[in-house]
């Protein structure tokens, strides 16, 4: 399992370099292709909604094709590079942000379903958060990337050479699947390690606390993607007239934090239990929305950096489920599970566009107070539920 969650955190890494670039070259995109407010939500939104209309058919496909998925991915994510990054007009770019998401989704989806599947014990909450670290050092890789070029470069040249590290993904795959054959076979799902949670005497209660995990991955991904893919490069583009440098340093923020708090979180969850730690992450993520959403560049600044954070305890609503989940039936939950994050994905620069800056402050309101809610709501029924003191 150590072979295998490191041939995957590589690929992670390496496949999401653009996902980090894209939002700093996003005034630029407006401004070259001549997008509306509502046509840019468009374009940043179709990366999320192409994994969400995605997620429950790769959940039944992942199931017995895992090998396939994993190979599919890097593939497809590098064709949608080249046609976001091709010259074309709003259609071609909505298109190549399809393809990328669909990519994202075969390969997020694998990896995630690869750890959930064999990885069991109380080292879970850890094996997912080295995942996401993974992804978000490939996210700040492809930040600095892009803020090191130079400013006079076009967006699209700029986007494309931050793509180059997607390669590494696909010389990898071959190594991953070969280095670890019996756990991708048909039969795999069948004879792998069974839930040792399954059948805990609190199960009836806990159950109570899946909708509130789905209900948490959904708003920690609206929250994220408005912030990230729309209300910072937006706001720091018009109203603190940052160029595509300065955009890319607030985003650095963000994700230093999240880097640094990624490993301990995790091994906070393993020990204090995932149901505990969520409630917090949700009312800080909740804190940081305001700040950023309303905020000077200062208040900013550290609104930046709290949401990163927060978003160090993107996995543990997986926590939560996966304890409730038979191992043969991880892809299909964990495809549901993925339709509500995807969907927060593709909603909230799409609303955000659909909006417009005039009506900036509406959305970061709504998510700061659904945040607050549900993380009260968790910490309550955690408590009642006697949850708070089991590992989750």
């Amino acid at each position: 399992m150590t072979s295998l969650t490191a041939l995957l955190c590589l690929t992670t890494f390496s496949n999401i370099f653009s996902g980090g670039a894209f939002p700093a070259v996003v005034p630029d995109m407006a401004r070259s292709a001549a997008l509306a407010d509502w046509q840019l939500g468009i374009v940043a939104g179709a990366f999320g909604f192409s994994r969400m209309v995605a997620d429950i058919p790769l959940g039944l496909f992942l199931t017995h094709n895992l090998r396939r998925a994993l190979w599919l991915g890097p593939l497809v994510l590098a064709i949608g590079a080249l046609c976001l990054t091709s010259g074309g007009g709003f259609p071609v770019l909505v298109l190549g942000r399809l393809l990328m998401g669909l990519g994202q989704a075969l390969s997020m989806m694998g990896g995630l379903t690869a750890i959930l599947r064999f990885q069991s014990g109380r080292s879970l909450a850890s094996a997912l958060n080295a995942y996401e670290l993974s992804a978000m050092i490939g996210m700040l890789g492809g930040v600095i990337a892009i803020a090191a070029l130079p400013s006079s470069l076009p967006w699209n040249t700029a986007l494309l050479l931050t793509c180059t590290p997607q390669l590494i993904g696909i010389v990898v795959i071959p190594k991953l699947v070969a280095s670890a054959q019996p756990l991708f076979a048909r039969q795999a799902a069948g004879s792998a390690t069974a839930n040792p949670t399954s059948h805990h005497p609190n199960r009836v209660e806990h159950l109570s606390l899946v909708p509130l995990a789905f209900a948490a991955g959904g708003l920690i991904a609206l929250a994220y993607s408005t912030m990230e893919q729309f209300l910072v490069p937006l706001r720091a583009s018009r109203e603190f007239g940052l160029e595509r440098t300065g955009i890319a340093r607030l985003l650095m923020v963000q994700q230093l934090f999240d880097i640094a708090a990624l490993l301990p979180i995790g091994i906070l969850a393993d020990r204090r239990g995932a149901a505990r730690v969520l409630p917090v992450v949700l009312l800080t993520m909740a804190t940081a929305n305001a700040l950023v959403g309303f905020g000077a560049l200062p208040v900013v600044v550290v609104g930046c950096a709290l949401f990163g954070l927060s978003m160090a305890g993107w996995m543990l609503p997986l926590s939560v489920l996966r304890r409730e989940t038979p191992s043969e039936h991880v892809a299909w939950r964990t495809g549901l599970y993925r339709v509500c994050v995807d969907g927060g994905i593709f909603l909230g620069p799409f609303l955000s566009g659909a909006l417009g800056m005039h009506f900036a402050g509406f959305l970061p309101a709504l998510w700061t107070a659904a945040l607050a809610f549900t993380g009260v709501l968790l910490l309550a029924r955690a408590r009642s539920s006697g949850t708070m003191a089991v590992h989750g």
